[in-house]
């Protein structure tokens, strides 16, 4: 059963569930009307989940027919048009949702997210941070990652090892965490503690362009020459147009 045909299901069976009896039709009632709100959200995301934004776009709108300030629906559609690169649309849902419900933390960092990749990292910082306070949320260690890679981008560096450190002690297994705090202690040189934080982030994440640069640093500074060798070929096999590459090669 695709995924479309099951959220499809789901409409049906939440509409026709909410029928009280006799004529009335299932978004005669406010149960029926959220009933179907709620489904159609759920369908629009996933057709976004499967890359299909147009098709997200349909459902979003009938859930918004039957309540325009839906903050969920705001929400979801401003992930859409945030894929489609429609930075004004994406924004203009975003405010809406968060008008709607200005205390969730989940949208806050997704919102956060959106402004860190437009550039605006005072606004992103400020949307983490309000995210952060909500000590309940479950993803509250990636709010921390968000606020330690935005410090890092605003040259705050020291906030930024402790919104990481906090970030780790929350959830230990962050990649993108790690590899910042091993980048940080290898620009301290404290290499000891960046060379662990290089091999946890290795235990759990594939190489990058950046991993294979410090991980070959760090090898020539333990005088690893073989490993340092093999990493360089690695990130000239896979990566060779990047800065990473030609940092590499000014470096040798």
């Amino acid at each position: 059963m695709t995924l479309r045909v099951a959220l499809s299901m789901l409409l049906l069976t939440l509409l026709t569930g909410c029928v009280s009896g006799g004529s009335s039709g299932p978004l005669s009632s406010g149960q029926g009307r959220e009933a179907a709100r709620q489904a159609y959200v759920q369908l629009g995301l996933g057709y976004l989940q499967q890359g299909l934004t147009e098709r997200a776009k349909v459902p979003l709108q009938q859930a918004l027919a039957l309540d325009a300030r839906d903050p969920a629906a705001h929400a979801a559609l401003a992930l859409v048009f945030q894929r489609e690169d429609e930075p004004a649309l994406a924004e203009s849902h975003y405010r809406k949702a968060l008008a709607a419900t200005p205390g969730d933390p989940r949208l806050r960092n997704n919102y956060g997210s959106f402004l860190y990749a437009r550039g605006q990292y005072d606004a992103a910082l400020k949307m983490f941070r309000q995210a952060s306070a909500d000590t309940l949320y479950p993803e509250r260690s990636r709010v921390f990652e968000n606020l330690g890679l935005t410090a890092i981008r605003l040259g705050e560096r020291d906030q930024a090892r402790e919104y990481l450190e906090k970030a780790l002690k929350l959830n230990r297994q962050q990649p993108q965490a790690l590899l910042e705090m091993a980048e940080l202690s290898y620009e301290d040189r404290h290499y000891v503690p960046a060379r662990d934080f290089y091999d946890r982030f290795s235990q759990l994440s594939d190489a990058n362009a950046r991993s294979l640069l410090l991980g070959s640093r760090l090898a020539n500074v333990f005088e690893e020459r073989s490993t340092a060798t093999d990493l360089g070929l690695q990130l000239q096999r896979l990566y060779p147009g990047t800065p990473e590459y030609q940092q590499y090669l000014s470096e040798q």
